[in-house]
């Protein structure tokens, strides 16, 4: 086979995390920035109601909900040391440590180290940044000739197949061709069955039940970083 090029890819949120990000990013925005945004709170109910209703997605739901707590378009300049506090934050508090060191096993056995997640790239670049993953591959916020950031998802949220398939094109605009790579891929929800299929070995880690049931059917690694 010649050369075989090791990767790993991440899932983050519950996976690196022990909980989401997102809204407490949106959070920790609000009172590092703008606690008088707290007035929106009233309103946020509305976009769940609208996302159960199936009048709107995950990404209408993500990008309502920054409108309000974000605000519609803040300066990337003043949004980055808060952002750099939010991924200090969520590394001391809200991380497994089992799942740090099999980044760092990963590191060692010498694979490229690819963060893959629905979570922002606007602060998810910061966290990989600082657990030494060499790639990023999240959901994109649009900008404006300003460079304000707009509640604006660029494509699709990088979720489920849509993250596969963004998967896949990071790796055809980086020249890795499939038949010569090992993928060992983590997660800790059913969503991401189709990237853990994609891989050579998959990791379901402190699994969903619905992925804990999958991984037990298909014979892929399940693991407890709890």
């Amino acid at each position: 086979m010649g050369f075989v090029q090791k990767l790993a890819i991440y899932d983050m949120d519950r996976t690196i995390t022990k909980s989401g990000t997102y809204t407490p990013f949106l959070f920790h925005m609000v009172f590092a920035r703008a606690p008088w945004r707290l007035i929106f709170l009233p309103l946020l109910p509305f976009g769940f109601i609208a996302y159960g209703l199936k009048l709107i997605g995950r990404k209408g739901l993500k990008t309502y909900n920054q409108g309000l707590l974000l605000g519609g378009s803040p300066k990337l300049t003043d949004l980055a040391p808060h952002i750099e506090d939010y991924a200090d934050k969520v590394l001391a508090n809200n991380s497994y440590a089992k799942a740090i060191v099999q980044v760092e096993k990963d590191r060692d056995e010498g694979r490229r180290l690819i963060l893959a997640t629905a979570s922002y790239e606007l602060y998810v670049n910061a966290i990989a940044r600082k657990l030494g993953f060499d790639d990023v591959i999240a959901t994109r916020l649009a900008s404006d000739a300003n460079g304000s950031v707009l509640p604006k998802i660029i494509g699709e949220n990088c979720y489920d197949e849509a993250k596969l398939d963004r998967i896949t094109s990071f790796l055809e605009q980086n020249e890795l061709h499939r038949e010569q790579l090992h993928i060992r891929a983590y997660s800790d929800h059913v969503s991401d069955a189709p990237m853990l299929a994609f891989a050579d070995e998959a990791v379901a880690t402190t699994p969903s039940p619905a992925l804990r049931q999958m991984a037990k059917q298909r014979g892929w690694k399940i693991v407890d970083w709890n």
